[in-house]
């Protein structure tokens, strides 16, 4: 029997410690990457052989699936509700952290030739570590691949149980670790490069330590590495234990942090570690990863690092120092966002002084930008957008602009079709669980139009293109938990998807699935930006015009110039006299005179040298 455990957060007030003025230069590889994000359970079902089972997705006393659970149909209707989940007796949407649809590591691996097709060559993956849950930010392992990715889910089971997981001596290779190796290594063959997602600020309850923290109470080895704030008494019927939970989590319970100088109020970064034991093992998994069997050309490239601003950078800073020693080339990026939601972004700037992270997961400029090309309540002009993007690059050190990712959906944001579609603020009241009138099925034409007048500025600015996975299938969703559908493979067919969400009563259904025309236009967009070098290493010139937002991107003796219309009437835009210029897109010739752009559309010019 379960007693009611109390979870606590703390929250603290911000110091700023004085930041080192030598700049470490990031990785030379990420100037040139095109991030495309994999989102595993729900990218592509490689091994039906592994699926998920409720055995290993259970976690006691908080979260039980129904006895009569099943695996979700990868090509079903996402609003559709099958038997079990009208059993459960939960809203939809709450329904939805219940299923699975068998995505694995051999899915990745199957349709690897699908992304160097596309133009990829970096990806990003979310939380792939041992986990009972959807998302995985709930680690069960560090240094273990969740078994349900793995081709014996059964027998890794086994493997994890004959070692002492304190002990890095004793830790084996699952067939799911081995599986994703060799990912890594055939990806690295393709050219492509791979970063992996860990929280280092929490784990999951079924986290070996915490397990026996639970167990031990304060006999427990483990009761330093998280923040308890008081033991359970075993001779009351009441359980007194608790502690603090990430964001008031209860499955999240918050690793330990020590020499803490000040507060930390969220937004801003502090001074302070992880407690060292801990730390100790963050080191040893993080190195298993990066030079599997001493090899650092065997490992990741990287890591994304989740909540990065909850940890102190004492830690961030020594964290660099110890990846950087066993990999000089590897590419570290926070998750640095919110500093008050929904109102106001962090400033990245203190993350970026060359000794903590080579770049953040820079939603910063697609924000701004979404207010000037979607159709919104929030809508600003060119000018404004102009002024939006230069304070926000003018924060971040000109060595690093280059290779930062620039996100514009995610697993945690809607799809960039529905956030078009969509008047509300940005990330506010983005589903049909907060606002009714939020539009989820397929949007309008002008939508499209507008998307894709977006991603030509996307692939021709500063910083890295990164891809949500399935956006260049022109998929479409809300915030989260509805950006997360299963992928629409060309080979699959899909039942029609329900227009109106399950918050309206309609019967009219939109068909979904592979858009081949977005696919091509993602494809052409790729191609352009991995074939002009200024568009990689180029500074940017914004261009002075009174309806037209136009930029240029200039390296040596080549230019390339991009004029956007997002105005509803023609516009025309004076080029130098006495040039000559090629549309990248069309390989139509322009030579100095007025070009006439038509509402809701763009150029990518590249000067032809005379």
């Amino acid at each position: 029997m379960f007693k009611k455990i109390l979870v606590i957060v703390s929250i603290t007030i911000s110091c700023i410690e004085p930041f080192a003025q030598k700049v470490e230069n990031p990785p030379a590889w990420a100037d040139t990457a095109i991030w495309y994000q994999i989102f595993v359970e729900r990218f592509r079902n490689g091994d039906p052989s592994n699926d998920p089972t409720i055995k290993n997705m259970n976690i006691p006393g908080l979260m039980q699936y129904p006895q009569n659970w099943k695996l979700s149909n990868w090509t079903s209707d996402w609003y559709g509700r099958s038997n079990w989940e009208e059993q459960l007796g939960k809203g939809f949407q709450e329904t939805l952290a219940f299923r699975r649809y068998g995505g694995d590591l051999q899915g990745v691996i199957d349709q690897l030739p699908y992304l160097k097709n596309l133009g990829i060559n970096a990806i990003y993956l979310n939380p792939i570590n041992h986990a009972p849950s959807l998302h995985k930010y709930d680690a069960s392992s560090y240094h273990h691949i969740d078994v349900h990715f793995g081709p014996d889910p059964e027998g890794d089971l086994q493997i994890m149980a004959s070692e002492n997981p304190g002990d890095p001596s004793t830790w084996k290779w699952t067939k799911a670790d081995l599986l994703f190796l060799s990912l890594l290594e055939k990806a690295h063959a393709m050219g492509i490069r791979v970063i992996v997602d860990f929280s280092w600020n929490h784990t999951g309850t079924l986290f070996w330590a915490w397990q026996d923290v639970v167990k031990n109470q304060q006999q427990s080895k483990f009761k330093d590495w998280y923040d308890i704030l008081s033991w359970d008494n075993q001779s009351t019927s009441e359980n007194e234990f608790k502690y603090h939970g990430w964001l008031n989590i209860p499955s999240l319970p918050e690793l330990k942090k020590v020499n803490i100088q000040g507060t930390r109020k969220t937004g801003y970064p502090y001074i302070g570690d992880i407690h060292p034991e801990v730390k100790k093992h963050i080191f040893a998994a993080s190195q298993r990863w990066l030079a599997p069997y001493g090899d650092q050309s065997k490992g990741v490239d990287g890591f994304r690092l989740d909540v990065a601003d909850h940890i102190g950078t004492t830690f961030w800073k020594d964290y660099r120092k110890f990846v950087r020693s066993i990999n000089p080339q590897a590419y570290l990026i926070g998750e640095i966002w919110w500093a008050e939601w929904p109102d106001s972004l962090m400033d990245p700037a203190p993350y970026m002084q060359g000794d903590i992270f080579d770049a953040v997961m820079f939603y910063q400029t697609y924000r701004p930008a979404r207010y000037y090309f979607a159709k919104t309540d929030f809508s600003i002009n060119h000018k404004q957008l102009q002024e939006a993007l230069n304070f926000e690059w003018s924060r971040i050190p000109e060595r690093f602009r280059k290779n930062m990712m620039n996100v514009s959906s995610s697993h945690d944001a809607p799809r960039l079709l529905s956030d078009f579609y969509n008047p509300n603020k940005y990330k506010f009241q983005a589903t049909p669980n907060d606002n009714p009138n939020y539009k989820t099925g397929k949007p309008d034409a002008a939508t499209y139009q507008r998307v894709k007048l977006y991603l030509l500025h996307h692939f021709t600015t500063l910083g890295a293109p990164h891809i949500w996975n399935g956006e260049e299938m022109g998929m479409w969703g809300a915030d989260d938990p509805h950006g997360r559908k299963p992928l629409w493979w060309k080979d699959l067919n899909f039942e029609p998807e329900t227009r109106d969400n399950y918050t309206r009563k309609t019967n009219f259904k939109d068909p979904v699935g592979f858009d081949e025309s977005h696919f091509t236009y993602y494809q052409q967009l790729i191609q352009i930006r991995k074939s002009e070098k200024a568009l990689q290493h180029g500074k940017i010139e914004f261009k002075d015009h009174e309806s037209i937002f136009a930029y240029s991107r200039k390296l040596d003796d080549e230019e390339v110039l991009v004029l956007c219309n997002a105005n509803q009437i023609v516009a025309t835009y004076d080029l130098p006299k006495q040039s000559k210029w090629i549309n990248l897109m069309n390989n139509q010739v322009y030579e100095g005179k007025s070009i006439k752009l038509e509402p809701i559309s763009g150029l990518i010019l590249k000067r032809i040298r005379q």
